[in-house]
């Protein structure tokens, strides 16, 4: 980007001003002025004065003239990096536009780690000095090397090779303290010299030779290897049966996007995915990839988004804020799992990172490629009317068949009292560990009860602070609520009646299904794997590995084992409770809960041996589960897409959830019955309600609801944001619009 101030169009102002946009939560840039012999361009990253604070910003454009120069404050710096590129800063414009949420918010979520903005301070690394190698090689008549200490010897002989190394590391490696450099160094032996940091990432080998492909997937990746070389906008959906080498297919193109020197990004619906990904990646590019997600510590944050700025980094794989990084030369899009829910972000400025991937590539004109075995409505009707490039693998890689698919009626096939494994099974799971095999059994819920009641009096124990049950956990002896993180140990006596240890578990989770395998399999190697018992990377992988590498025989596990893992033996999935999901009447649970099913499934019989998946219901009639019988997942959509369509919902048209929330209910029900009152009705729009939330109360805070349902003709965004402006919200009151929201909650 040329320099804002050429000779030509200097102002003649006694002050050259710029607009710079802040991390604050404003919603348009505010006018600085530039110190004296400073240059200062668009795209620019800056420490401006604001308040008594000095906050992180962007310069956004030139000056806005509506301040006296004289009034305005001063940039306090400017930063050592390459400009945010153009295609970003509209990108992020229109998030904001899109979102209704404020510009300076938005691009909060791009300067996520303000101290990355300055370089880091350089760690000090050792080396020989001149002296140092004349003792290693001493002349005739010089000091020898004998006379010097075992240790020292030691690590002089660690730093020949002309590599640098920190104090620890030679410490440890000489078996000796780390204070021991500092009197090398003093004797003029060693010297220090700084250690800049390499940026992860930095040189993946696009060369390096993948899987042998077959004809479907060489077709696939020729065409995205194709839309990368043209560097243009495209949106495309790799679908593929699980199992297919779908990502094997986009690594081709990630690997072209790397030889035309551009960086590429990979995002995951949720950071349990890397661990299984990580691996084959390596193997195909000769390094890891830059992770981006929460638990990362913040050095590795400092590193990777300084890395990415400056296009260091090659290939960042991420969660959903990992679109938002300031890419120099972003070149290519993946988005993995693309149907997954994860992609929604709740709190905050609220946005799906699929929609908004879409939106990155066509601002940035590059392609965009949307992957999954069960695409989301949206992605299929985009599909349809030819928004989208629609690229098919039928068949799982290397000749591997699709699993046999079984229906058990719990109403027939029932399980014993106190159990949740119906008797084929439980007799399938028997037959499975006789064949050396692995099997799965999975549940979406976590915990061993999802509700705990007093046998006298029927008392339920709720969360003091939302609209939900506590739910047990028994390994820890607690009740936890899932949604504000509340917990209290199990009660002896009953808080309603008084009556002690009347409390029962009702209904399984995890821990109840775990208990009950190790009582019918006792001699079996069982892992329970959920968020809440494999805590961090580290556990994470070791569990993963401990499967693959068949240390154990039977899982138990929620929805982070239903995708994107590979494990050779297992030939057996079992799902517990496949009508969990199906009930509440939110828009989307149909779909998800097919979605969930059809990846569980998947994870059986992905080599040679056959495999079996059997679904435990209440209800085999249901459209979800003769789908899932029948193998016709887009008999499955069409119907689906029929009933959408026939109730006036998206795809087909255009929602808005309004939430008001706060801690005094009557205030938040009087606020939303004023929002109701003036809510747009209109030709092409209507609203609907207030209403509690389904979670009417949570972490504290009284919630309800209003729903906006527009044509997609109508601009939903510019109606609600007129509409929320000419109503007065008191400051005690939260009033958030989520467009296009995923659930009703």
């Amino acid at each position: 980007m040329d320099d804002l101030f050429t000779r030509e169009d200097k102002p003649k102002a006694q002050y050259r001003t710029v607009a710079v946009l802040t991390t604050a939560p404003i919603e348009k840039p505010y006018d600085y002025r530039i110190p004296e012999d400073t240059d200062v361009k668009i795209g620019d990253y800056v420490r401006v004065p604001m308040g008594r604070s000095l906050v992180p910003g962007v310069v956004w454009g030139s000056e806005g003239g509506q301040v006296q120069t004289k009034k305005l404050k001063t940039i306090d710096e400017r930063y050592d990096l390459p400009p945010m590129p153009q295609a970003h800063r509209i990108f992020l414009d229109k998030v904001a536009a899109y979102t209704l949420s404020p510009a300076g918010s938005v691009l909060k979520m791009a300067l996520s780690v303000p101290d990355a903005l300055s370089p880091p301070d350089s760690a000090r690394g050792y080396v020989l000095s001149e002296t140092g190698r004349a003792v290693l090689n001493p002349a005739p008549g010089t000091k020898t090397y004998a006379s010097l200490k075992a240790e020292h010897v030691r690590i002089l002989e660690k730093v020949k090779d002309g590599v640098p190394r920190r104090a620890a590391e030679l410490a440890r490696l000489a078996g000796c303290s780390a204070g021991v450099m500092k009197t090398l160094e003093k004797k003029g032996l060693l010297e220090s010299i700084a250690l800049t940091p390499c940026p992860p990432c930095s040189t993946p080998d696009p060369t390096r030779t993948g899987p042998i492909l077959s004809e479907d997937q060489n077709t696939a990746a020729r065409t995205l290897c194709h839309a990368v070389m043209e560097g243009k906008y495209s949106a495309t959906l790799l679908d593929g049966v699980t199992g297919a080498g779908k990502t094997e297919v986009y690594f081709e193109a990630v690997a072209a996007a790397i030889e035309k020197g551009h960086q590429a990004l990979i995002l995951l619906p949720e950071i349990a995915l890397s661990n299984a990904f990580i691996d084959r990646f390596q193997t195909r590019f000769g390094c890891t990839p830059a992770l981006w997600h929460s638990a990362l510590s913040p050095g590795v944050r400092r590193a990777t988004w300084r890395g990415v700025a400056q296009g260091a980094v090659r290939v960042i794989v991420g969660a959903r804020s990992a679109l938002f990084l300031p890419y120099s030369d972003l070149g290519l899009i993946v988005v993995d799992e693309e149907h997954d829910p994860a992609f929604k972000q709740d709190e905050g400025v609220t946005y799906n990172a699929r929609d908004m991937a879409v939106l990155r590539a066509h601002t940035g004109q590059i392609p965009v490629v949307l992957v999954s075995a069960t695409p989301s409505l949206e992605t299929i009707h985009n599909v349809w009317t030819g928004r989208y490039r629609h690229l098919v693998l039928p068949d799982r890689h290397g000749g591997a068949g699709l699993p046999t698919l079984h229906i058990l009626d719990l109403k027939k096939d029932k399980p014993e009292r106190q159990s949740f494994i119906a008797p084929t099974l439980r007799k399938a799971v028997a037959e499975t560990l006789d064949a050396n095999e692995q099997a799965l059994l999975f549940l979406n819920r976590r915990g061993y009860a999802p509700l705990t009641l007093c046998r006298s009096c029927g008392h339920r124990m709720e969360c003091p602070r939302c609209t939900a049950w506590l739910v047990e956990h028994r390994r820890s002896e607690r009740l936890a609520c899932h949604h504000c993180g509340f917990s209290m140990p199990l009660p002896k006596i009953c808080p309603s009646c008084h009556e002690t240890e009347s409390f029962a578990a009702c209904g399984p989770g995890v821990e109840r299904i775990h208990e009950e395998i190790k009582a019918l399999f006792p001699q079996a190697r069982t892992l329970l794997l959920a968020s809440d018992t494999t805590e961090g990377d580290a556990a994470m992988r070791t569990a993963l590995a401990d499967i693959r590498e068949h240390r154990v025989d039977i899982v138990i596990g929620t929805q982070i084992v239903a995708k994107g893992h590979h494990f050779p033996k297992l030939t057996l999935v079992g799902v517990i409770d496949a009508d969990l999901g199906l009930s509440g009447g939110e828009l989307r649970a149909t779909e998800r809960t097919y979605q969930l099913l059809h990846q569980v499934a998947g994870r059986a019989g992905r080599e040679e041996r056959p495999g079996h998946v059997y679904l435990q219901t209440y209800t085999p009639e249901s459209r979800v589960i003769q789908a899932l019988a029948a193998g016709s997942r887009d008999a499955f959509l069409e119907i689906e897409a029929g009933e959408r369509e026939r109730a006036g919902m998206p795809p087909f048209t255009r929602l808005a959830g309004i939430i008001v929330s706060g801690t005094n209910e009557a205030q938040v029900d009087a606020v939303a019955r004023t929002l109701g009152y003036n809510a747009p009705n209109a030709p092409g729009i209507r609203t609907l309600g207030p209403a509690a939330a389904s979670l009417a109360r949570l972490r504290g805070q009284y919630r309800r609801r209003l729903l906006v349902i527009a044509d997609k003709s109508v601009n939903i965004q510019k109606a609600v944001r007129t509409w929320l402006s000419e109503t007065k919200i008191p400051s005690s009151v939260r009033v958030r619009a989520d467009i296009d929201p995923q659930g009703f909650g």
